[in-house]
């Protein structure tokens, strides 16, 4: 065996190595230990994803949480490396603290884990910018994968999603449909910039209701971000633009 095929012990003096005993090289997968927060609103669903994670080397789950508002502290003081989020969460669903972290936490990773595989939801979360889409019923095995390479920077999407997404772009934007009268309140609001929680204040609705609405929207609209349905609504003259000169707006 030549020199190069192996480490090469350090050279001691008789008295150095009764002090000092050589230590072999670390393990690669020891040197950095990935921090998750998760954040979902069901507590079975929490423990057990927490249980499947902590018995993973080299994954410390170093918090929990309820509801974004809950979530938000604790990603400010815990510093996580990857925050496993749900989108149905109380009155802030999880894409909008996954905007909040991207925007104001981008060392932070977010791995989306939902029950939703909805072209909208997915869209929506591509366009946030977070680090993967995972189903809840992806594997044990996928979900430590999807943790690891996410934590890398490496985008990740559950295989089901993945599928959806070709399927979608390669029969191209569907006809525009004919949207309900709330369907319609709801994409006014959004031309005039409102948040999902905004709207579900002034239309008195659920969050999660009025994030169903915005669903629907985007895909009667064929397009893939709210930004894109305001976009066609103004020049299809589905809505009218915003007039923010009206000097009895309380602006």
């Amino acid at each position: 065996m030549g020199e190069s095929d192996g480490p090469v012990p350090l050279k001691t003096s008789p008295t150095e190595s009764s002090e000092r005993p050589l230590t072999t090289p670390p393990d690669p997968t020891a040197l950095r230990t990935i921090r998750i927060l998760i954040v979902d609103d069901h507590a079975l669903v929490r423990e057990g994803t927490r249980q499947l994670l902590q018995q993973e080397p080299g994954i410390e789950v170093v918090g929990t949480a309820g509801s974004a508002e809950e979530a938000l502290p604790m990603l400010r003081d815990l510093e996580p490396d990857v925050a496993l989020v749900d989108i149905n969460l109380p009155t802030m669903s999880g894409l909008e603290l996954a905007r909040d972290v991207v925007t104001s936490q981008p060392n932070v990773h977010v791995l989306i884990l939902s029950a939703y595989d909805e072209y909208a939801y997915v869209a929506e979360a591509l366009e946030i910018g977070v680090g993967g889409y995972l189903l809840k019923t992806a594997s044990a095995k996928e979900l430590v994968d999807a943790v690891r390479a996410v934590s890398d920077g490496v985008l990740v999407l559950d295989r089901q999603v993945s599928k959806r997404l070709v399927r979608h772009r390669q029969s191209g934007p569907e006809t525009i449909g004919t949207l309900t009268p709330r369907e319609t309140d709801v994409l006014v609001l959004l031309a005039q910039g409102k948040s999902n929680k905004q709207i579900a204040a002034q239309l008195e609705l659920g969050i999660r209701t009025v994030e169903g609405y915005v669903s629907n929207v985007l895909n009667k609209l064929g397009v893939t971000s709210r930004t894109e349905a305001v976009t066609h609504a103004l020049s299809h003259r589905l809505v009218s633009a915003p007039n923010h000169d009206n000097p009895n707006d309380g602006s």
